[in-house]
């Protein structure tokens, strides 16, 4: 990091802290976090960065804690940690929670949903050779494919995470069944761009900044973003194992606490969003260039192939809070999505699963502290790239509908 960005970042925190209570937020009483430092791993994407500032803005000793960020080498990795207790906590797949819980793609643990961290702001990406045939969107993939026939390849970040399903309801929404009419393959993040640059995938569906920087590179094309599949669709979240929600209730309060503050700063101005993207396009973050980084969370797309626009729901971390709530009705979503690709072989109890992962009382007493508005209901409702409506109310209904499943 520059001296530069050392200066303020330092200038930044002393900012922060300023705005903290009087004498820190929890007296030395029973709210008092249980420990003092906390582990939590991310992966190198944006959607990491209210976790980072948390830490490198000193929001974490305002409420009495130490964040130790470790960062990871793979999704599969963070699932580990979190289950042998290596990590306290991660910034994690929502969809992998949920899987790690139910004990599909890996060892079975009970987990906790502490918060969301942010919305919206993944993307699937073509390679530049699909798109030199003629393949830059869902329709002319679909004709493309129909057309000419080959194994074509698709790259998702885990089995049942996030990316998986965002590519899987997309291609899906095209008339193209992601496990029929492809072979689906399970790439770290930061390792999309290499693997497209050398030819092993067509496709893939990811975090920022690896959509932004194979564009950059000339290797792929955005065909769609995931907010235009699902307009403020949940993604990464902060999660543990249930046994240390249980055990640290107020450390597990006290993190919450420190990166709504984070999400919260982020989002408070565009000056904000840029001194983000350099401390954490830094090597010990991300490891990119700040402007892989920032054209995005600025709002600004484009799509490789010369159209540009304004992102009006580019990626957020806070939104009032909005962002942060964690709906019962998000995590049941990717139970559904599990039983339609045949992750889940039988349906669930999908309100009963969401109730004990997502540790809603728990959220609501950090936003209490911050006067942070919370919704009245715990289920939203939203209408899907493909027309179809998803409120949550009859979830194995929802899940047996769809035509194309496994």
């Amino acid at each position: 990091m520059s001296e530069q960005r050392r200066q303020w970042v330092a200038g930044a925190a002393s900012a922060a802290l300023g705005a903290a209570l009087p004498g820190g937020a929890w007296a030395a009483g029973s709210d008092k976090p249980e420990k003092d430092e906390v582990r939590i791993g991310f992966i190198p994407l944006t959607d990491c960065a209210s976790l980072v500032m948390a830490s490198v803005l000193g929001f974490d000793k305002k409420y009495g804690i130490k964040i130790v960020a470790s960062k990871e080498a793979s999704w599969a990795g963070v699932r580990d940690k979190l289950v042998n207790g290596e990590l306290d906590m991660a910034h994690a797949l929502y969809g992998m929670v949920y899987g790690v819980h139910l004990g599909i793609a890996g060892p079975k643990k009970d987990m906790a949903v502490l918060m969301t961290l942010n919305q919206n702001g993944q993307a699937i990406t073509l390679s530049k050779k699909l798109a030199d045939k003629g393949a830059v969107d869902g329709p002319s993939l679909a004709k493309l494919m129909s057309k000419e026939k080959r194994e074509y390849v698709f790259a998702q970040t885990f089995p049942t995470g996030t990316h998986a399903m965002w590519l899987y309801y997309w291609l899906a929404a095209q008339g193209i069944h992601p496990l029929q009419d492809s072979k689906v393959i399970t790439v770290p993040p930061p390792q999309m761009v290499a693997n497209m640059r050398v030819g092993n995938m067509d496709g893939y569906c990811v975090g920022e900044p690896w959509n932004h920087r194979a564009i950059m590179d000339g290797i792929g094309i955005t065909a769609t973003t995931t907010q235009d599949i699902w307009r403020d669709h949940p993604e990464k979240v902060l999660a543990s194992s249930g046994d240390f929600a249980k055990k640290y209730p107020n450390t597990a309060r006290a993190v919450i606490m420190a990166v709504l503050e984070a999400g919260r700063w982020i989002d408070a101005s565009l000056q904000n969003k840029l001194k983000m993207a350099e401390v954490i396009a830094d090597k010990a973050y991300v490891n990119t260039s700040v402007d892989a980084i920032s054209q995005r969370i600025l709002g600004r797309y484009q799509n490789g192939l010369g159209k540009t626009w304004d992102e009006p729901h580019a990626m957020k971390f806070f939104a009032d809070g909005a962002v942060n709530f964690p709906y019962l009705s998000d995590g049941m979503w990717f139970l559904t999505q599990h039983k339609r690709w045949g992750l889940l072989k039988s349906h669930p109890d999908y309100l009963a699963l969401a109730q004990q992962i997502n540790q809603i009382e728990l959220y609501k007493q950090a936003a209490a502290q911050l006067k942070i508005a919370v919704p009245k209901d715990p289920m939203r409702s939203a209408r899907l790239v493909d027309g179809t409506l998803w409120d949550g109310k009859a979830p194995a209904a929802y899940a047996d509908a769809f035509k194309l499943k496994a």
